[in-house]
């Protein structure tokens, strides 16, 4: 079990603080999809943004385990998934490929916005005909003097239209398999790059995703983050913290929904009973319970050991597939312990079934972390 000290506890506690104002009009804002720069403008407040970033480009020099830690804390106080998942996203897809691989020059340009909040990051990986299946992106970008020009499109980019940096990647070699995608950092206001209406969608409205289009978009090779054929690098590294990051966040939610439930069994009376006196609304929250300690405990063991430079591929796959289940289910349940009131969209459950079922597509599908676990255990042999 970790141990957390004051320090740490510290930081946490101080984000707390920010819950009630971030968590506001999150149901209002849930149903007009709409992201709120008032509410960026908190986050850049909290510190949150520079949680795992080197101290001499304005970040908190925090580590791994202590950036989780904190974000568990912002999803157990911020209401709104949204504005949550646009911040895993910005810290994530930008400053964490940063800070691992970028150039000085880079990382003296992009991390201080980065960490202050003043850029807002987005990465663009995924291909309408693609999904899943990074390995079949068809976005290229060929090698014109000191520049690349990209050529294609990318899809379901969150963030995408409200960032001000993205980390594109594309293929520099059409047969150069794994060796043939490079990570390019990219500008918003970039000749080339257009970045398409929000997509409506079912959950996590408020944070906006779009499409991105490459019309001949010249990007300087000076932005090339890593090195030439070396993006799935760069890509493995980000995933990796990203599931940490955002499924993290989910337990805080999960965490901040069961203390709700039963606070809320023990008020309701049924027939003249507390409702969680009856097995059937208290076998729900013990489930809750469970699978809410059953994420916390993967994702943190498996922080610890992608810390100590262990192979996480299989325990990241499980940690995923636990926490997006138990979110979900959770979700479910609280709907239903709540009956018509949890049905109701100004309680905000049924918001958060809404935005559970993400979890179970985005950082690649569950039934992609099936296959994974299944190809580490030999089976696609």
């Amino acid at each position: 079990m970790i141990r957390w000290n004051t320090d740490q506890v510290d930081l946490r506690e101080g984000l707390a603080r920010w819950g009630e104002a971030l968590s506001a009009d999150h149901v209002t804002l849930d149903e007009q999809a709409a992201f709120s720069p008032d509410k960026w403008k908190l986050v850049q407040k909290t510190g949150v943004l520079a949680l795992p970033f080197d101290e001499e480009y304005g970040g908190l020099g925090q580590s791994l385990l202590t950036t989780m830690y904190v974000l568990e804390g912002l999803g157990e106080h911020c209401r709104d998934a949204g504005l949550n998942f646009s911040v895993t996203t910005s810290l994530a897809s930008t400053g964490v490929p940063l800070n691992a691989f970028g150039t000085a020059e880079q990382k003296e340009r992009y991390l201080p916005l980065v960490c202050s909040g003043e850029a807002i990051g987005a990465h663009a990986i995924t291909e309408a005909e693609g999904g899943s299946d990074a390995m079949a992106m068809t976005t290229r970008a060929v090698r014109d003097g000191d520049s690349f020009v990209l050529s294609g499109a990318k899809t379901f980019v969150s963030n995408g239209p409200v960032a001000d940096v993205f980390v594109v990647y594309a293929r520099t070699r059409p047969d150069g398999g794994a060796l043939g995608v490079t990570a390019f950092l990219v500008d918003r206001d970039t000749p080339g790059l257009t970045t398409g209406k929000p997509l409506k969608k079912m959950g996590l409205r408020t944070s906006p995703l779009c499409e991105l289009y490459f019309d001949e978009c010249r990007v300087p090779a000076s932005r090339v983050l890593g090195r030439v054929g070396g993006g799935f690098i760069v890509l493995d590294h980000v995933m990796k913290r990203e599931i940490l990051f955002s499924f993290i966040v989910n337990v805080g939610e999960m965490q901040h929904r069961l203390e709700r439930c039963v606070d809320y069994a023990r008020t309701r009376q049924s027939f003249g009973k507390p409702i969680g006196s009856y097995q059937a609304i208290a076998n729900k929250i013990v489930d809750t319970k469970i699978g809410l300690e059953t994420a916390r405990k993967w994702l943190y063991d498996t922080g610890e050991r992608l810390a100590a430079g262990e192979n996480v591929t299989t325990d990241l796959a499980i940690a995923k597939l636990v926490t997006s289940r138990s979110n979900l289910d959770s979700s479910l349940a609280a709907v239903q312990i709540f009956g018509g009131h949890g049905y109701m969209s100004e309680y905000g459950l049924e918001q958060d079934v809404r935005n559970a079922v993400g979890g179970t597509i985005y950082s690649g599908t569950n039934e992609i972390q099936y296959t994974r676990i299944a190809s580490m255990l030999g089976l696609d042999k």
